[in-house]
């Protein structure tokens, strides 16, 4: 009796141990119909999944594009848990209105108001009260940007906001 199990085992064991792994003729198939192509075709796998690739058997895989490029066919199963990319054959490029909305957008430079060695006045004020120096500014400004501005050769630059050609504010007082 013995005799007769081993080989029955034996012959039974290449069954069970193709069980547990996942077909992966299978995933080919399946890859095939969620892309809509065959393998080597444009848009459908570049190549065949490995066979020598030993997943663990799973009842039901799930199928999604890695990205919207559609360049890889992700292959995932949720118990066990893996996942495989499957290249795609001629990816299709991101559509236009994609990769236009992706691009960066040029910004326009400001208009520089205030050249480094002009002279400007400085003002400061409210209602009732003002106040002004003259200076040279040590640096280029457009309008709302801060510069340097040299108002007496023995202190330090102030900073001040241009306003406009020849004229800036310090910060912190509104016109």
């Amino acid at each position: 009796m013995y005799r007769l199990a081993i080989p029955l085992l034996l012959i039974a064991s290449p069954a069970a141990a193709q069980q547990r792994f996942q077909d992966t003729r299978l995933i080919d198939t399946a890859v095939g119909q969620f892309t809509g192509k065959a393998i080597g075709e444009d848009g459908g796998a570049t190549a065949a999944v490995d066979t020598r690739l030993k997943l663990a058997s799973c009842a039901m895989p799930q199928f999604e594009w890695r990205s919207d490029a559609h360049d890889a066919v992700v292959v995932r199963c949720m118990a066990p848990v893996w996942k495989i990319f499957v290249p795609v054959q001629g990816a299709k490029a991101a559509p236009r209105a994609v990769l236009a909305a992706s691009a960066p957008v040029p910004i326009a430079k400001p208009e520089i108001v205030i050249k480094r060695g002009d002279p400007i006045v400085v003002e400061a004020g409210s209602p009732g009260f003002s106040i002004s120096r003259d200076g040279i500014a040590m640096g280029d400004a457009a309008v709302g940007a801060r510069v340097l501005v040299k108002i007496d050769d023995k202190k330090p630059p102030i900073h001040a906001i241009a306003v406009e050609a020849g004229h800036a504010t310090l910060p912190g007082w509104a016109e």
